[in-house]
């Protein structure tokens, strides 16, 4: 049989399954007309951009075949998950996982039932779907998954089905420059192929009313050799030859150390009675139209592709690839073939000795040396990414192991980069720094981003997508349990009297607890020592999100290492034991503990309980029978919503810029004197005067009085 042939009767398959997971309940061959009874009371799902990506996937697995190399397929219009389902069926996958849906009759009504239907499986790209490691459900991260997804994987290719209207967004657009940070010999590389339909939901595309020379000129400029074709206009078998040879070409380049990109022009909706019109984007034809939708079905000539029991003819199933070489087998989508823990030095080896150093210690430098060595003994599959930050937030030491990544020009007065570096460092794109991230976990490896906190919210979208891709993967035990995404928080709001309010967001946290305690962990180590086993444990982990809020200041260091080790396994630690105390005071963060100890020096006659909390998620386990002040990093909403039975809330309240650090606690009523006012009403006076007293200094001075 001729290639084209076997192309087209694979694509027409595809093309088959996926407009009858729209429609259909019953009659999944055609066998007798349709009957209202076979369709579907309630269609729901896409198909504009279904027919080009089934286009895509027939010609990837034929490049599986004929250069016999490792693809991974990430749709960027995820909403079409039906093309990703259907394929996935037709090489099999879909059965061995789900043995229910054989590949016969029964499995085909089931199939079809199922997509977009109550207790079925979603329209997306969603986890369910072997193969699938990006859901595309919200726009954007594609690339930058593709680009995570190659680093240290030298033999794979990522393939990136990139919307026309997803080019849109501002993180893909950013993602394209993930070419300037791919090693040639030590990680793999990414195939972007632009699906370019010309519409969106109701609009067109830019990409596709620009011309093709400014096309071109566009991808050029950020480093990509152009490859654009057309299909859908002149018969399918030269269109099949025309991506076969885009393919060829494609690979070509790679060889010669180039970055390919495809540009595919096809109409949206492509095989069905609506097509070239934003009218496409989601079913084309509604369900009381039954006599056009058997016809449009029937186009598809399914006749000549299943057997009379409902299995497929024998060549569609041959031009499959075999085993993990198939799509939607690749085990790396699958989060790896087996969980691989990380090597972990001694945490004792790095903690600060507080018997014998009492100076005031930088968190954050203290975690780089640690940091370092876990580089040194993991140096194929654990990478930390920062937006231009690494240096601000003090991981200082692993420069001494490793440099920056970058792959451009390099000049005499560059410090810190190396087309070898594991640092990834820079560029300047949250998104990008978390996209890539979130690809190297999602493929098996271990990691973490570092940035200001309240930059941080950039991505919070991202990471609630990434929360729901965990809540349901953790679901699936086919698919291989995921490192944790560890995101550490510094440079935060109480250490901002230099750059002021716009670097003062303490809220990623309370917005990300919406969350369930075993899907996201948020945590407040006060000190170094209990920051290095806060790391360990999250670098331990599975299957989950952890916000980490750190200082990069020097501060005092209250814990030795076993202390440190203690709290941090309990997620709290008395600090100041008194059982007939006449208040308790609960600290949570590094500056509402220092805050809280000055406090207690100014009420000796007081006799107050101490506890620093660490896990966030003990919150609501705490109770007692006498006055309890609760001094928080962040936002008071968060823990009353999660203890409301406190006393006093104290935390951030949006005040102060430009001031002093004390000054900033002062305004926001976490300061020392408010918390001694509090624990003894009766020195109110006297500490508003310290306040007045502070205020008329740092006027003068510029600098803090206490």
């Amino acid at each position: 049989m001729m290639k084209g042939m076997i192309l087209d009767r694979y694509f027409r398959a595809a093309n088959y399954l996926s407009a009858a997971q729209l429609y259909l309940l019953d009659n999944p061959l055609l066998e007798r007309p349709l009957a209202d009874g076979d369709i579907k009371k309630k269609i729901v799902g896409h198909w504009g951009t279904v027919p080009g990506q089934n286009f895509v996937y027939t010609h990837l697995s034929n490049a599986v075949n004929k250069y016999n190399q490792d693809f991974i397929l990430i749709s960027g219009p995820g909403h079409g998950g039906n093309f990703f389902v259907s394929n996935a069926y037709i090489e099999g996958t879909y059965t061995e996982i789900y043995k229910d849906v054989t590949r016969d009759k029964s499995g085909l009504v089931k199939l079809f039932k199922q997509f977009s239907f109550p207790l079925g499986i979603s329209s997306h790209v969603a986890p369910e779907v072997p193969g699938s490691m990006h859901e595309g459900g919200e726009l954007g991260y594609s690339l930058a998954h593709a680009f995570g997804a190659v680093l240290d994987n030298p033999n794979l290719i990522a393939a990136v089905i990139v919307g026309d209207g997803e080019a849109e967004t501002g993180p893909l657009s950013t993602s394209w420059w993930g070419n300037k940070f791919l090693n040639k010999e030590k990680d793999g590389k990414v195939l972007p192929i632009l699906h370019l339909n010309g519409y969106k939901i109701s609009n067109p595309t830019i990409l596709a009313r620009i011309t093709k020379e400014e096309r071109k000129k566009y991808f050029e400029g950020m480093g990509y050799e152009v490859i654009e074709i057309e299909v859908g206009k002149g018969g399918i078998f030269p269109d099949h030859k025309r991506m076969a040879s885009a393919i060829d070409t494609a690979m070509k380049l790679f060889e010669r150390g180039k970055n390919p990109v495809i540009i595919l022009k096809s109409p949206k909706g492509w095989t069905s009675p609506i097509e070239n019109t934003f009218k496409a984007h989601q079913v084309p034809l509604e369900r009381h139209q039954i006599d056009e939708i058997e016809k449009w079905l029937r186009s598809y000539r399914p006749e000549e592709l299943f057997n009379p029991d409902g299995s497929f003819q024998k060549d569609i199933l041959d031009f499959c690839p075999k085993g993990d070489r198939r799509i939607s087998a690749n085990k790396v989508t699958f989060g790896g073939i087996r969980y691989l823990p990380l090597e972990l030095p001694k945490v004792s080896n790095f903690a600060v000795d507080i018997q014998n150093d009492t100076l005031p210690k930088q968190d954050m430098l203290i975690l780089s040396a640690y940091i370092a060595e876990i580089m040194k003994l993991n140096p194929n599959n654990f990478r930390f990414f920062s937006p231009d930050e690494a240096m601000s937030n003090r991981l200082y030491k692993p420069f001494e192991v490793t440099k920056r990544n970058w792959q451009e020009e390099l000049r005499p007065t560059d410090e810190s980069l190396s087309r070898d570096g594991r640092i990834m460092d820079s560029m300047l794109s949250e998104h990008m720094c978390e996209g890539m991230l979130e690809g190297y976990l999602l493929t098996g490896r271990h990691g973490f981003f570092a940035t200001y906190e309240s930059f941080a919210r950039v991505v919070d979208s991202m990471l609630f997508q990434h929360a729901k891709w965990l809540h349901q993967t953790k679901q699936l035990k086919w698919r291989t349990p995921l490192p944790c995404l560890n995101l550490i928080l510094t440079s935060h709001c109480w250490q901002q009297d230099h750059n002021g309010y716009t670097h003062q967001e303490p809220g990623l946290v309370s917005a990300m607890l919406n969350f369930s305690a075993d899907i996201v962990s948020a945590y407040y180590p006060p000190d170094a020592n209990t920051l290095l086993f806060t790391m360990e444990k999250c670098l331990q982990g599975k299957d989950k999100i952890n916000l980490i809020t750190a200082s990069k200041h020097p501060s005092p260091q209250l814990f030795c290492c076993k202390e440190a080790e203690l709290a941090v396994k309990k997620g709290y630690y008395i600090y100041k034991d008194e059982p007939t105390a006449d208040v308790v005071l609960i600290a949570c963060g590094d500056t509402p503990v220092k805050e809280c100890l000055e406090a207690i020096k100014i009420v000796p006659n007081k006799r107050v309980k101490f506890i620093i909390v660490l896990d966030i998620n003990i919150v609501a386990t705490l109770k007692f029978n006498v006055p309890t002040i609760f001094v928080f990093h962040g936002y008071t909403n968060l823990i009353k919503a999660l203890n409301p039975n406190f006393t006093y809330y104290l935390g951030y309240q949006e005040e102060g810029a430009i001031t002093t650090a004390l000054d900033m606690r002062i305004l926001n009523g976490i300061d020392r004197f408010s918390i001694a006012e509090l624990i003894a009403p009766e020195l109110q006076s006297k500490m508003q005067k310290k306040k007045s007293e502070h205020k008329k200094h740092i006027g003068v001075f510029g600098i803090d009085k206490f």
